[in-house]
Order: structure tokens, then C-alpha cells, then sequence
């Protein structure tokens, strides 16, 4: 069998990567528009005592609805190096009819720092998430808000009171959607994880140059897996990553490789991927080569981003795909680096 007939065989045998087979939607995740919110209350307590995490109650303002919400910090490296963390959103309300119908608890990704090159990053682990969307079903959905905070305790500093941040999709709303259950595992092995899946997830990981990730369980956790969730579908095991700040993509002020890779700094590719079907990996490559034009233009249409931030992506994007435009030889050194 040709190279060419081998792909479009293997392309026939794997719709789920690039078309919606799901009925479900969520109101929220449905539109790409940016929202515009106000969030009221103790900012400035929270952040103080991050490492106690309890809630407080905050009001959420958008589209004209005040709703009750609690709200806590969450992460863990960002805890250590952000002025401004991460957070989770609970509802109280009832949310039925709005915006936000169906959701309960949301994480919210936020600038960490006040300089422009930390509201750069924000917009630029956004991008990371769409680019991710553009390729598989079977990742987390987010949505893109121009927020405004209102610190109750009148602590916040006056550069981090408007910013972009965006949520993700709970990982309970992502498994009804693909039909399927999370996997609370310790460990995963290579022949339970889906190998279209898998080499989506190995080579965007790449695309964007993050290392920050891996399939084994995190030193101080129980489950697997290291910036990543897993799903079972049928029989088949699906890795759905998050968390992209230490990417080249993003290559924020405070990443720093892994001393163990011999990497210099984050905007330079590892290839970290599991070793897998040979034809699988052979598709990713192609699949996401392909769509070269259509991830670009998605870094183009991101609000927020001046016209230098989109140029400097676009350019590290571009060094992967004049990589992939020999896609035989960049397949041959991932299966020489492969685990």
C-alpha cells in the first residue's frame, strides 16, 4: 500500500478528531465573543491568604446580572510567582437562561503579573487552548473575558484592576459532552491511551513547545497525570492537557526549562511524546501541518493582542511548520526521541 492510500485510510478511521459528534452545548462555550464582567469583593484577603484557600463571597457582574458567587484561589506554581492568582468561581444562583446556564464551579485563568508582558501571556495561554480546540474535540473549551475587579478591601494594586483572563470548561462538562467518565488513575500505560488522541496531544505539545507536561503522576499527587486529565471512553483512555504558561508559546518572564531536558531556555522544542502508531503520529503531523493557515489566523483574530504579539507568535508557530513541511523527517526524529 502507497504512503498516500496508508494516510487516507488511516485519516477515514479517525472522524472524532476534527469533527463535533457530540449533541451537547453549554451557552457559555457555544460563542467566541469576549464577555465583559465585573467581579466585587475581598480581593485583596484572598490573595493574602492564598495558602489557606478558603471561599468568600463575591458578586459577578455581566450582561447586566448580578450573580452571588464564591470564590477561592487555586494553582500551584502560579501560588509561588504570580502577584495576581488563579481562581475558582462557584455559582450560587440559579443561572438558568443565562450566560452562564448550567455551569457550577469554573476555573479562572488571570494575568499574573501587572506588566504588559504578563497581559501578553494571559491572551497568549488562551491561544493555546483554541489552538488545541482547532485540532480535537476532546479538550478543554474556554472562553475569553475583559474583567473588571473591584477589591472590597481596596488592596489591589490600580495595573491589575483590568485585565483579560478566560475560563475553562469544568472537566464534568467536557466528559458529558464526549460521552465520557473521568479516569482517577495513578497511572496510565501506552496501549490504554487512544493513539489518535495521544498523537494530537504529542504533537501540539510540541507545536507550542511545551515540556511542562508528562504521563506519569506529579511528585505530591495520587492521580495522574502531570498537566493533564484522563477520560475513558469505551475502552480507550484520552489525555486532555492544560496549563500552558511554560510554554515557547507563551515563554513567560518566570518559566524556566527543565534542567533535565539540556534545553536553554522554553522556546526551545523537546519532543516528549510517548512512542506510538507510526500512522497515527503520521496523520497529527499532517492534520495539524494542514492547518497551518487556519491556526494562524486564529493568533490573528484574539483580542487584546497588539499587532508585535501577533507577529512574534505567528514567527514561532512558523518554525514548526517549516519543520513540518518535510514531515518524514520531522516523524523520524520524534520516533528516535519517543518514550
Amino acid at each position: 500500500m502507497t504512503a498516500p492510500s496508508l494516510l487516507l485510510r488511516v485519516l477515514s478511521s479517525v472522524p472524532f478528531l476534527f469533527f463535533t459528534f457530540s449533541a451537547y452545548s453549554s451557552p457559555l462555550f457555544d460563542d467566541d465573543s469576549v464577555i465583559d464582567v465585573e467581579l466585587v469583593g475581598p480581593l485583596g484577603s484572598l490573595i493574602a491568604n492564598k495558602k489557606h484557600r478558603n471561599e468568600a463571597s463575591f458578586v459577578l457582574r455581566a450582561d447586566g446580572i448580578d450573580y452571588t458567587v464564591s470564590v477561592r484561589v487555586r494553582g500551584k506554581s502560579r501560588t509561588r510567582v504570580c502577584d495576581f492568582l488563579p481562581l475558582r468561581i462557584r455559582f450560587s444562583d440559579d443561572t438558568s437562561g443565562t450566560v452562564f446556564d448550567g455551569q457550577n464551579k469554573l476555573k479562572l485563568v488571570t494575568q499574573c503579573r501587572s506588566s504588559a508582558r504578563a497581559r501578553t501571556g494571559v491572551l497568549e495561554e488562551f491561544a493555546a487552548y483554541r489552538i488545541f480546540n482547532s485540532l480535537t474535540d476532546f479538550g478543554y473549551n474556554v472562553r475569553l473575558l475583559h474583567i473588571r475587579y473591584t477589591d472590597t478591601d481596596k488592596r489591589l494594586n490600580e495595573k491589575l484592576r483590568e485585565q483579560y483572563g478566560f475560563l475553562i470548561e469544568s472537566s464534568t462538562e467536557l466528559a458529558n459532552r464526549m460521552g465520557a467518565v473521568p479516569a482517577h488513575v495513578a497511572g496510565v500505560t501506552r496501549s490504554s491511551l487512544d493513539d489518535n488522541q495521544a498523537a494530537v496531544v504529542y504533537v501540539f505539545q510540541y507545536l507550542i513547545g511545551n515540556t511542562d507536561w508528562s504521563l506519569v503522576t506529579a511528585d505530591g499527587d495520587d492521580e495522574c497525570c502531570h498537566n493533564g486529565d484522563l477520560f475513558k471512553r469505551d475502552l480507550q483512555i484520552f489525555y486532555v492537557p492544560y496549563d500552558f504558561d511554560l510554554s515557547g508559546l507563551v515563554n513567560a518572564r518566570y518559566a524556566r526549562p527543565d534542567p533535565t531536558l539540556g534545553t536553554r531556555s522554553v522556546t526551545q522544542r523537546r519532543y516528549r511524546g510517548y512512542c506510538t502508531s507510526s500512522e497515527a503520529l503520521g496523520v497529527a503531523i499532517h492534520s495539524i501541518k494542514d492547518r497551518q493557515p487556519e491556526i494562524l489566523e486564529l493568533v490573528a483574530e484574539i483580542p487584546g493582542l497588539t499587532q508585535k504579539d501577533i507577529d512574534t507568535t505567528v514567527k514561532y508557530l512558523n518554525q514548526f511548520f517549516a519543520k513540518a513541511s518535510n514531515a518524514t523527517k520531522l516523524q523520524k526524529s520524534f520516533e528516535k526521541r519517543c518514550l
